[in-house]
């Protein structure tokens, strides 16, 4: 009879099995990051713990992507801040004609162009910017982080129109052109939920564009991504955004022509890797 175990495990002299898992080399840069690397290996599979672990974050960001924007909830925290609001929602009737037509997410619904043009009507004057909060594909980035970043950006804005904050749904970003059109903001903001990853479902884009119309191309406007707590937090956005804001309204432009130098300026810290903006 042989005294080898059963099990694949072999025991070490004092009877205790060893670990299946042979752990990586690398496993103490983990620390350092949230990207999956240096997860060891079980056999030829990966381990059953960064498995699920990779299962979770897939089932997250697919909900993510399916998460409706819960705008009476929005409207009343942007409200609660001091910021008049406005809904309004692109030409896609639902979900699935949203992530099928993403044209569709670029236009403005007819009620809603007719009820911004109203609006404007009644406005006193044309405003300097207006943000738009749209739930992109992760509406809850637009949730989480939009009411305290507009409420850390608005400390920098002394002497800015700001105009109302339009909560849009079912939107992409070129559905900012046509409600900065209607509105006739100098420059449009679009706080969006950005495509969710494997470690940020609840990533906030923002995409700024001088002189808003239908029509703009995307190398009209300039681009923070990221943003969010475990990426660029709120006080690093709010100082790049602040600095384009600027440079936009002294060049009037935005977009490839608008370089991003704020990083030659004091700014508040970051997690080391977490800016990207373009």
């Amino acid at each position: 009879m042989s005294d080898k175990p059963d099990s694949p495990e072999q025991a070490d002299p004092a009877g205790t099995p060893a670990s299946p898992v042979d752990r990586n080399p690398w496993d103490a840069l983990r620390r350092f990051t949230n990207a999956r690397i240096a997860l060891g290996r079980a056999g030829s599979s990966l381990p059953t713990a960064p498995l699920l672990a990779f299962n979770l974050s897939h089932a997250q960001a697919r909900d993510a992507v399916h998460q409706p924007l819960d705008t009476a909830a929005l409207n009343d925290a942007l409200r609660a801040a001091g910021f008049d609001t406005l809904d309004a929602a692109s030409a896609a009737p639902d979900r699935d004609h949203y992530l099928r037509r993403p044209d569709l997410g670029r236009a403005l619904s007819g009620e809603s162009a007719a009820r911004l043009a109203q609006h404007a009507s009644t406005m006193s004057g044309a405003p300097d910017v207006v943000f738009v909060v749209a739930d992109g594909l992760s509406a809850y980035a637009a949730t989480r982080h939009a009411v305290p970043f507009l409420d850390t950006l608005r400390k920098k804005l002394d002497g800015w129109n700001i105009g109302p904050v339009v909560v849009a749904t079912q939107a992409r970003v070129a559905l900012g052109d046509g409600i900065g059109e209607l509105l006739r903001a100098r420059i449009v903001v679009v706080l969006i939920g950005e495509r969710p990853g494997l470690s940020s479902p609840d990533s906030l884009g923002i995409y700024l564009t001088y002189e808003p119309r239908v029509g703009r191309s995307d190398a009209e406007r300039n681009c923070i991504s990221n943003v969010r707590p475990e990426g660029l937090a709120y006080d690093a956005a709010a100082f790049k955004l602040h600095y384009l804001l600027n440079e936009a309204r002294r060049l009037k432009l935005t977009g490839v022509g608008l370089k991003d130098h704020s990083d030659a300026l004091p700014v508040p810290t970051a997690r080391p890797g977490a800016i990207e903006s373009r």
